[in-house]
């Protein structure tokens, strides 16, 4: 029996932004990111890399106004694909965990593929003063994460540790959501169906 290739062709096209996403769920960790914001495109290789997904990713957005447009609706479209790959969600194992060091920044991440939207995000409070990593901030981070979760309809929390420096906090978050989503998307051989008790995940 062929093994069906979760894969999605995604893309949304406004005034503000042109955003193609081809995504597929069992990949190999490739990707082919442009998005013309340097940092988002180094978090979204790592994203990948570890997730063992493969992404073909093209945004053209108004960064002359600021990157906000184009960092949302790359979440946006994304979100859509991960669910638009998933299907039904037959078989899958729904739930991942995973938590990432990297240097001294350590992060939590926990998701659920339940068919319902949550976020939520728990810092130290002096995050909210660390400087921007190549201009993104920590804030960025946090609206994309949120806007992905909403599209791909599903619980994302996550917890950082420790970490004075933008980048590391966010290096060790989009590692530990590509391997907490890895974990989630798995099919579990001994899963017939759905796995939710309501019999379907929208």
């Amino acid at each position: 029996m062929t093994k069906k290739i979760r894969r999605a062709k995604t893309a949304r096209k406004t005034t503000e932004t042109d955003v193609y996403i081809d995504l597929t769920i069992d990949g190999t960790g490739k990707s082919e990111i442009s998005s013309k914001i340097g940092f988002l495109d180094h978090m979204l290789t790592l994203f990948v890399f570890h997730g063992l997904f493969d992404l073909e990713l093209n945004a053209i957005g108004d960064l002359k106004v600021d990157t906000h447009h184009t960092n949302e609706d790359i979440a946006i479209v994304l979100g859509k694909a991960f669910k638009q790959a998933l299907g039904d969600c037959a078989g899958i194992k729904r739930y991942g965990s995973k938590e990432v060091p990297m240097d001294q920044a350590a992060a939590k991440v926990m998701v659920d593929i339940g068919g319902r939207y949550a976020f939520v995000w728990k810092t130290p409070k002096y995050s909210e003063t660390l400087a921007a990593a190549e201009r993104y901030t920590i804030d960025d981070g946090k609206d994309f994460l949120d806007t992905f979760a909403k599209n791909a309809n599903i619980n994302l929390h996550v917890e950082v540790y420790s970490g004075e420096d933008t980048h590391h906090v966010l290096e060790a978050i989009f590692k530990a959501l590509g391997m907490a989503l890895d974990e989630a998307t798995q099919i579990d051989a001994r899963r017939k169906g759905v796995p939710s008790t309501k019999g379907t995940i929208d």
